[in-house]
């Protein structure tokens, strides 16, 4: 009897100890987390691009453009710093992309020279040289270890991307090609000595994964817009570094201060003005 009592106490333990595993975090909520039950990813399908003919395309400029991450109206590219359960920053899903193997990144906005996964790797982080203690407080030496970039770290991504008048359809469009995070190198002190892009990623292929994550949206908690929706529907605020020229040169190589950015609404108001004037009568 006692024996049965025994195994029975110590079944009794097993089962415990099991149920007490299975009731630790697994990232997943364990209790329904809303009014009603939200599908896993984005439901949504891309929207593929209109077909252009290059006989159709009677002008087109290719320009080049920024996206500061510290304006509010681009928050939802910024945010969250950390991954939550049902969003993470533009960084965050496109250095999964890189490590899944479905984005892929290229050393310059040519797209000639691809990286592989340990080169693209490399680029989303660094080596810091970490001092060493003994027992009595003092350094004896020194160690270094391999830091990821964190979603905080990417300030601004810069944007590559041709505006074109298509006579076919009668409008102006505009496709983005190519996209870069840039990160914010510091000082010591912890000041901020410059900006950094870190590799350049092809937009067309990257949208078929920005598609599948949701971002925020301030006014609707109940519509579901992607990363794919901002880019598409425009909805960031930017500014323009450099238009194709015959020096190709930057906006700030011939340009100071505020007359950067009068530049860049100049080169906008071209684009805007030559769509106009083909209507005036």
């Amino acid at each position: 009897m006692n024996k049965l009592k025994t195994t029975s106490l110590g079944l009794l333990i097993f089962i415990l100890s099991i149920s007490t595993l299975l009731a630790q975090d697994t990232g997943e909520p364990q209790v329904l987390d809303g009014a009603w039950v939200k599908h896993k990813g984005s439901t949504k399908r891309l929207i593929p691009y209109t077909h252009v003919r290059e006989d159709d395309v009677m002008w087109s400029k290719r320009i080049w453009r920024q996206i500061d991450l510290k304006e509010k109206i681009n928050f939802p590219l910024y945010y969250p710093i950390s991954p939550i359960a049902d969003r993470k920053s533009l960084f965050e899903v496109i250095k999964n992309g890189i490590e899944e193997g479905t984005i892929t990144a290229y050393d310059d906005d040519e797209f000639k020279v691809s990286l592989t996964k340990a080169e693209a790797k490399s680029k989303m982080g660094g080596y810091e040289t970490i001092p060493l203690y003994d027992e009595y407080g003092e350094q004896y030496g020194t160690d270094s270890s391999f830091v990821e970039l964190e979603s905080q770290d990417i300030m601004m991504y810069n944007l590559k991307e041709d505006w074109f008048f298509d006579k076919e359809r009668s409008i102006m469009d505009v496709r983005i090609i190519g996209m870069a995070p840039v990160k914010q190198i510091l000082n010591e002190d912890g000041t901020v000595r410059g900006y950094s892009s870190l590799f350049w990623i092809y937009f067309p292929q990257a949208r078929y994964v920005f598609v599948n994550y949701e971002t925020f949206n301030r006014h609707n908690d109940a519509e579901r817009r992607t990363f794919d929706d901002i880019f598409w529907k425009r909805m960031f605020s930017s500014y323009i570094q450099k238009e194709s020229n015959v020096y190709d040169r930057m906006i700030l190589h011939y340009k100071q201060g505020m007359d950067i950015l009068l530049e860049g609404e100049k080169i906008k108001e071209v684009i805007t003005n030559y769509e106009h004037d083909l209507w005036h009568f």
